[in-house]
Parts: structure tokens; C-alpha cells; sequence
């Protein structure tokens, strides 16, 4: 199964919309990691059946939207946070700690807009960066891809 994780599109509607057309039809699930509930409301006006979670950012102003929860894609429990409640801009540990705790596999944030992927003693690390607003000078978001023989994270930059 492919995944396409995005994050802090801060209401740039046309670039995550270019993202959905792109993977439309090949993933499986699609995650939004906060700051950007606007947009995803109108992208789910035009796709009422795609396959979205999302949880709320920072900037997702009076969302009702959990700031944290966990998705499941081919049996792989994934635990996804914008991270500004997990103090990412500091230190990754409570958040591996969260995924850990929750029996996931891979722990998914957003808030820096920095592209990150890394290996953290069994649990798959990733923050898409940002597609709309990239701090590292590359706009990027994340895939997943989940097979029998393992799981493959990777950024696409734009």
C-alpha cells in the first residue's frame, strides 16, 4: 500500500490538490498532519471518497480535529502529530516514545517544515516537510510505501 503524507500546506489549496491528482489513483491513504484543515475541507468537497486523515496544527484555528491519533495502512499502525505538542523543534524522543506506546511503527509530524526520514531503533521517523512553505529550501512531502517485504519511506520534492 502507498501512503502520501503532507503536511503545513497553509491553505495553498492548488499544490495540495496537485499532490492528490498526482497519487489519486495509486495510494491507498493519504495523511495530513495539520495546518491546512481549510484546504483539506475543500479538497474533500471535490473527492468525497478519498481516503484522508488528518490531524489538527498549530495554525488549524477552533478544529475539532484530534491533534494526535493513529491510522492504520496494511495492518502497520502509524501514530501522526503536527508536533508542536510533542516539542519536535527540540527533541524527537516523546514522539518515538507516543509511536512506541501505541504499538506503531512509524510516527509521522509536521511543525518544522523539514523534510525528515530516519530509522529510530524500530520505528520509521517522518516529517513530510512542506509542500507551501518549505524552511530547508526544499518543498517536499512524504511516501510510504508498505509491502510484504517491509516499509519504504521517502520524500518527493516538488
Amino acid at each position: 500500500m502507498r501512503v502520501i503524507v503532507i503536511s503545513d500546506t497553509h491553505r495553498d489549496f492548488r499544490t495540495l490538490r496537485m499532490i492528490v491528482e498526482k497519487h489519486r489513483e495509486e495510494a491507498g491513504l493519504f495523511l495530513h498532519l495539520g495546518d491546512g484543515e481549510r484546504e483539506v475541507d475543500d479538497l474533500m468537497a471535490l473527492y468525497p471518497d478519498l481516503p484522508l486523515e488528518m490531524v489538527r496544527g498549530n495554525c488549524d484555528f477552533a478544529s475539532m480535529l484530534p491533534s494526535s491519533r493513529v491510522a492504520v495502512a496494511s495492518g502497520v499502525r502509524i501514530f501522526m502529530t503536527h508536533g508542536h505538542n510533542f516539542g519536535v523543534k527540540a527533541s524527537l524522543g516523546p514522539l518515538v516514545a507516543a509511536a512506541r506506546e501505541n504499538g506503531c511503527r512509524i510516527a509521522l509530524y509536521g511543525h518544522t517544515h523539514k523534510g525528515d526520514t530516519h530509522y529510530d531503533e524500530g520505528i520509521y521517523v517522518m516529517n513530510p516537510g512542506s509542500p507551501s512553505q518549505p524552511r530547508d529550501g526544499k518543498a517536499t512531502y512524504g511516501v510510504i510505501d508498505i509491502t510484504e517485504g517491509g516499509i519504504m519511506p521517502f520524500l518527493v520534492e516538488i
